[in-house]
């Protein structure tokens, strides 16, 4: 009997120091494993392991689940902005438009008073200097009916050229300005094809204010030695011809027969923020879904 209780006891201890045990409980990994030793009684249970694995799993998930929400939530936001935005820059390019239709004034010489009455109609008398044009090209004719025609077409009818920029000497102010002449096509570049319209007359003309033009990342460098401007750079322009940095794009009315055609001013802003709004929108969209499909209906990556 003694010695049958004793194989008994030794067999249950080879079993702890020899065996291990998975036991599982709903599915889940309750022990992992069970273990002993013949020397003093050593038991390792990692019953508790799983159980701090699955809250800490939990945890994270959470704190993902509510990170990644940020996400549609911030292009959201982003794309309501740039629907104010498009808003006030909409409302901006219409009161430059109605600007551009009150009553001239006269032309001050302040550089300071001239900043300030950007896409205004002023008045200046005097001569033309034709013998030192400058020409601003490629540049296509400001035809508002034209382009209403051919709104929506993928490709334009018209010619390109250039604007025609003059010395101006204004008699009753003692100084020289630039004046936008306006518009002429690439064979009438050349003054002498156009001599017709070289206006010598002390001539009355009333234009609207330009300011200087910062160039754009694609758009060239201005050539001076070749007499060719991409944008106005009215400093570099006014040195060349000897001018005051001042100048005034000629109303359609001063278009006189063979000469440029004027009116040429466009009354644009950069205003790009439509693409903006279905970039950031879409986004918002894009992620939403995703994060519904994740956290919401829980399908797996």
């Amino acid at each position: 009997m003694l010695r049958a209780a004793r194989g008994s006891r030794l067999l249950g201890l080879w079993i702890l120091n020899n065996c291990s045990a998975k036991v599982y409980r709903d599915g889940h990994l309750i022990l992992c494993s069970a273990t002993g030793k013949t020397k003093g009684v050593v038991v390792g249970h990692n019953v508790a392991r799983s159980s701090t694995a699955t809250v800490a799993e939990g945890t994270n998930d959470s704190f993902l689940k509510w990170t990644l929400l940020l996400i549609p939530v911030a292009t959201f936001g982003l794309g309501t902005w740039q629907v104010q935005r498009r808003k006030w820059k909409l409302g901006l390019i219409e009161a430059l438009a109605e600007r551009s239709c009150l009553e001239p004034v006269p032309l001050p010489l302040d550089q300071l008073d001239v900043k300030k009455l950007e896409y205004r109609r002023v008045m200046v008398r005097g001569r033309f200097d034709h013998s030192r044009e400058l020409y601003i090209m490629p540049r296509s004719q400001v035809d508002p009916e034209k382009e209403a025609r051919e709104a929506g077409r993928l490709t334009s009818s018209g010619d390109t050229g250039a604007n025609v920029i003059t010395p101006f000497h204004c008699t009753d102010l003692g100084v020289r300005i630039l004046v936008n002449r306006g518009f002429v096509p690439r064979r009438k570049i050349n003054p002498e094809t156009r001599s017709k319209g070289q206006i010598t007359d002390e001539v009355e003309l009333v234009g609207i204010v330009r300011l200087t033009e910062t160039r754009k990342p694609f758009t060239p460098q201005n050539d001076i030695e070749k007499n060719v401007w991409h944008y106005r750079d009215l400093e570099a322009m006014a040195q060349i011809v000897d001018t005051e940095p001042i100048l005034i794009d000629a109303d359609f009315d001063s278009t006189v027969a063979g000469g440029p055609v004027g009116g040429q001013t466009r009354i644009t802003l950069r205003n790009e923020h439509l693409q903006y709004i279905i970039t950031w929108y879409g986004l918002c969209a894009a992620t939403s879904y995703m994060w519904f499909q994740k956290f919401i209906r829980k399908i797996p990556a």
